[in-house]
């Protein structure tokens, strides 16, 4: 039986996860923005918590940890460069190995940037990757702790996965990321195709995710930082190293309005 995915929201902007693995009847959690919001969608698809995975310390991926272990005595996974800042953590992972759910079986991939130990869990058998702040539909996340070079090679390993992969990410940003990807490719077709497309599934309140990892490919600046398009719409000369377009890119966007 496939992987069962409940998709809800969570505190203002935050994506909440439940993966259900149908043989072992065991259910995760991919973070814990908010326990109330976890334990509310766990009512109503009537699945126990036996799981949580996280993919990086920030208080709005592991607020809800302390009260979900407590209540469901689930056990909690986590990246180990991050784990004395995350409290509860069981198992400890990085990158190259594998956390398991029953049956299902996640490959971890490190993606340094947004904080220097963050991780992402890649369902192979399913096709499906939750990548935290990583990485967002036409968008990545802020670099707050790390630098471009490991943030570009971490992407890099992620955007070598299948095209058919689909991507969970941890936050509904996808207007705002779609309106700054547009001021850096403007003439990228594919691109003013997703944008017009999120314009009405926001206008009618339907999420944005999950996208295959190949629009985010066609799509996503950041993703195509090896470009020579997106090096010269950061002023960069076209054979520019990826990663100092990349930094360009994520400069741009912090700065974007």
């Amino acid at each position: 039986m496939p992987l069962l995915i409940d998709i809800f929201m969570c505190r203002t902007d935050n994506y909440g996860y439940l993966v259900h693995d149908v043989d072992s009847g065991r259910t995760a959690a991919i973070d814990a923005p908010d326990a109330k919001a976890v334990k509310a969608a766990l009512a109503l698809r009537g699945w126990r918590l036996t799981d949580i995975f996280i993919t990086h310390h920030h208080t709005d991926h592991v607020e809800g940890v302390p009260a979900l272990k407590r209540e469901f005595g689930a056990t909690v996974t986590g990246p180990r460069a991050e784990a004395e800042k995350i409290l509860g953590l069981d198992h400890l992972i990085g990158p190259g190995e594998n956390a398991t759910l029953g049956a299902t079986s996640f490959y971890v991939i490190g993606t340094p940037g947004h904080t220097l130990g963050h991780i992402v869990y890649y369902d192979h058998a399913g096709g499906h990757l939750f990548s935290g702040d990583a990485l967002f539909s036409m968008g990545v996340g802020r670099m707050f702790e790390g630098k471009p070079g490991p943030m570009w090679e971490g992407l890099e390993e992620v955007r070598e996965l299948p095209a058919e992969t689909l991507v969970y990410c941890g936050h509904e940003y996808t207007l705002d990321n779609a309106r700054f990807a547009r001021s850096v490719d403007p003439r990228n077709a594919a691109l003013a195709i997703r944008a017009a497309e999120v314009d009405k599934m926001r206008e009618t309140g339907r999420f944005t995710i999950p996208v295959s990892l190949g629009m985010e490919k066609a799509t996503n600046p950041f993703l195509r930082a090896d470009r020579p398009e997106l090096a010269w719409a950061m002023g960069l000369p076209p054979d520019a190293v990826p990663s100092a377009v990349f930094a360009a890119l994520r400069a741009a966007k912090d700065n974007f309005k």
